[in-house]
């Protein structure tokens, strides 16, 4: 009686052991806190020649995480995801590429495959959760009589990867659980260590989510087709810096004034180098442009695929990188905290972060009928488009969006 008691109590978590170091650790620390723990492995690609083979091909990957599944005595198996990856990560990929905006397939991955197709199989399984070695944290408080789920910044601070997860729901969070949220990265390798695991002294990988390192030209290049064009450099004293500043009729007028982006044509600089196609590039991007000569580096300031032109200006402070303002789209405006919404006309202090790495940065949301402003206390450097905004208020990650 006592076994089968404790058998209905035991509640089932589906990990998705990766064969890294921090899924391991995860799958180790629920099977101490007493879950029924089953390791699962995706598969999200077939195709090895663009993957840097001596940089974790997924064999080795999966190959790790069955040892560490035997090792911790848990069932271990491989999921094939490589179909729904490609329909819904790398599609998608390429089609934002091509339009010349920059995806984070890393976000997607979360919200499109671990967090759904993913947890789908989990929850066939039986599994009461799904659980991942991301370093942040999962709150849950009351409101109105309603539970509502919180997703907070990982306690190292280094390794805060709440950034990846911002386009999840309630309901995935609600699923979701991540037990090295309250460790730094030197104290999950101590725990590996101690057990023991084949991945405790494993380099984190690089790549592209679950696939491994990527080349990324080559894996463009399968689907868009090399194109050369010109690469201009802009004059930090250009004559477009230099235009007055007009007057606005309202708040609005103002915020979508200094959320544009400018626009560049070849007259307002000078070629410098030519290039292999625009849409293998990103504005923010030093490397790759091969263009020596100039007293700083070159940065790519914008890119235009329809004429196939690249912008570049001299040095990381030029006046083309900086931006006050971003704007997102209505259907691109996701809220994980629903309850804290803002509705037209509304506005709300907040910390952003516009990519992995960066500061948060202090920024004030303005929601309108067509979407949402965010307007920075601080200009900010390279705003790219297909990139994801995050929004926070202190540790916690309240919402998100597509800068368009």
């Amino acid at each position: 009686m006592q076994q089968f008691l404790e058998r209905i109590t035991m509640k089932r978590v589906v990990v998705g052991l990766s064969g890294g170091v921090d899924s391991s650790v995860a799958a180790y620390l629920l099977k101490e806190q007493g879950y029924e723990v089953i390791g699962l492995f995706m598969k999200n690609w077939h195709d090895d020649s663009v993957t840097i083979s001596d940089e974790c091909p997924w064999l080795e990957d999966s190959n790790d995480a069955l040892l560490v599944a035997e090792k911790l005595g848990i069932p271990f198996q491989t999921v094939d995801l490589s179909e729904q990856y490609k329909e819904r990560i790398v599609d998608y990929m390429f089609n934002e590429y091509e339009k010349g905006r920059t995806p984070n397939p890393d976000v997607l991955c979360n919200r499109e495959i671990k967090f759904d197709v993913f947890m789908k199989i989990a929850l066939s399984l039986g599994a009461d959760y799904v659980a991942t070695g991301h370093y942040c944290r999962k709150g849950t408080i009351e409101k109105d009589g309603e539970e509502v789920y919180q997703l907070l910044a990982g306690a190292d601070g280094n390794k805060d990867q709440s950034y990846f997860l911002c386009q999840l729901s309630q309901e995935q969070l609600s699923k979701a659980l991540f037990p090295i949220g309250e460790l730094t990265k030197p104290q999950v390798r101590e725990i590996a260590a101690k057990m023991e695991l084949v991945t405790a002294d494993k380099k984190d990988s690089q790549g592209l989510c679950f696939i491994g390192k990527v080349r990324l030209p080559d894996f463009l290049q399968q689907q868009l087709q090399p194109k050369e064009g010109i690469i201009y450099e802009i004059a930090a004293d250009a004559a477009i810096y230099n235009t007055d500043t007009p007057q606005f009729t309202s708040v609005k007028e103002q915020l979508a004034y200094e959320a544009k982006k400018t626009v560049y044509t070849p007259e307002m600089g000078k070629p410098v180098g030519k290039h292999q196609g625009a849409h293998y590039f990103t504005t923010g991007q030093r490397k790759g442009l091969n263009v020596g000569g100039t007293k700083e580096a070159l940065f790519i300031i914008a890119t235009d695929v329809v004429s196939n032109a690249i912008y570049t200006g001299q040095g990381n402070a030029h006046p083309g990188l900086f931006r006050k303002a971003l704007f997102i789209q209505k259907n691109e405006v996701h809220w994980i905290r629903e309850d804290l919404a803002l509705k037209d006309g509304e506005t709300m202090e907040v910390m952003v972060r516009i990519r992995y790495r960066q500061d948060l940065q202090k920024a004030t949301l303005h929601k309108f009928d067509n979407g949402m402003y965010i307007s920075f206390d601080e200009p900010q450097s390279a705003i790219t488009e297909g990139q994801f905004a995050a929004w926070y208020i202190a540790d916690e990650l309240i919402g998100s969006g597509v800068i368009s």
